[in-house]
């Protein structure tokens, strides 16, 4: 991976906050830019140094982990939570001002800083996330080996439905065939829903509720790759579709297409989202579709950019995002669509791959 070179990327844009230096404390973000690994960490990045702060159980680990990436960096041990709060207190004096990432520090935090750092602090926003946001090749190619993982275990899994499985039987069955297939786990709690009900909640967790005959069956699954996330939903109807699963089915899956096939660097979020919620609002079920249409995935399984009515973000060449409308209603069920894309120059490239044409898996198509 180019992680050696993302210190500079984030220093450019940290030039446009007034921080001199920048104190990452976001896990995720501290991943990003180093490669460390470990649950307790902080990075001081100074104009021309990257210094890693951590506790005694993670010395050696951030060290091999930061050569490995080939980023040159400090590692500070604190062998209490005092002494590891000195290390950043010393970081952080040599600068007039330091800046914070806001959405992650607390009060209390900020009081302690604000006390012992004896420089200025100054609150920023996204400043690596900004960065984190665009894709390299090696971050694009970690997550398409999740989607293959992905795609692999549900075709998999797939045939046994309507067979007397509980939804969470069949959620266990994804989750340990991905793990056989070399992910580190799953991506998120994997969605099993089924009936008239659970189907019915966009996010509804496995029960012991048994797959029936006549069941619109919502499957939301992704692998986990080096930290990497997938994300991809198909929905099945065990059986003959009703008319009204039909249509819908039908109409949730060319909303999606239509999306997808609109994804191209320059287009709004908020445009994007329009393109598949307009035509579901055409078909007589704007009010069935209750959530955005899609989100960013890296290291996060939810990130920048967010695809919805309220989105004011720009696709741009490397965002890794979500293409997921979907009508939801007690009674019915619910129907989701989503594949996981990334944009490029010429539009979208999809990564997920499992078959969506026909609602009517393991049978042959009865529509």
């Amino acid at each position: 991976m180019t992680i050696a070179q993302r210190a500079e990327r984030v220093r450019a844009r940290l030039a446009h906050t007034g921080a001199e230096a920048l104190l990452v404390s976001d896990l995720t973000n501290v991943r990003w830019l180093t490669g460390f690994t470990g649950s307790n960490g902080w990075v001081v990045l100074g104009p021309d140094q990257l210094t890693l702060v951590t506790d005694g159980r993670y010395g050696e680990q951030a060290a091999r982990q930061m050569a490995l990436a080939g980023v040159a960096a400090e590692v500070l041990v604190g062998a209490t939570g005092a002494e590891t709060q000195g290390h950043l207190a010393g970081l952080s004096r040599v600068h007039r001002t330091i800046g914070f990432e806001a959405a992650h520090v607390s009060v209390q935090q900020h009081a302690a800083w604000a006390a012992a750092f004896g420089c200025t602090l100054v609150a920023t926003i996204g400043v690596v996330e900004a960065e984190r946001r665009t894709k390299d090749t090696a971050e694009i190619e970690l997550i398409a080996q999740a989607c293959r993982i992905a795609d692999q275990a549900l075709a998999e899994v797939v045939p046994t439905l309507g067979n007397g499985l509980t939804e969470a039987q069949v959620r266990n069955q994804l989750e340990i065939r991905m793990r056989e297939l070399g992910a580190v786990g799953p991506s998120y709690d994997t969605i099993v829903a089924t009936g008239p009900l659970n189907a019915a909640l966009p996010h509804h967790r496995p029960t012991d509720a048994v797959i029936e005959d006549g069941h619109t069956v919502i499957i939301d699954v992704g692998a986990l790759v080096d930290g990497y996330h997938s994300d991809m939903t198909r929905t099945f109807v065990i059986g003959r579709p009703t008319p009204l699963q039909h249509e819908l089915y039908e109409l949730v899956l060319a909303a999606q297409q239509a999306g997808v096939a609109a994804v191209a660097a320059g287009l709004s979020t908020k445009q994007l989202d329009a393109v598949c919620r307009d035509i579901i609002t055409e078909g007589g079920y704007g009010d069935w579709f209750t959530h955005g249409t899609g989100h960013g995935v890296g290291l996060l399984i939810h990130e920048d950019p967010f695809v919805n009515r309220a989105g004011d973000a720009i696709l741009q060449v490397g965002d890794v995002v979500t293409v997921e409308p979907g009508v939801y209603r007690e009674g019915f069920g619910g129907i989701r669509v989503e594949d996981l894309v990334v944009v490029t120059s010429e539009g979208c490239r999809v990564l997920t791959a499992s078959p969506k044409e026909s609602p009517c898996p393991p049978f042959p198509p009865t529509i």
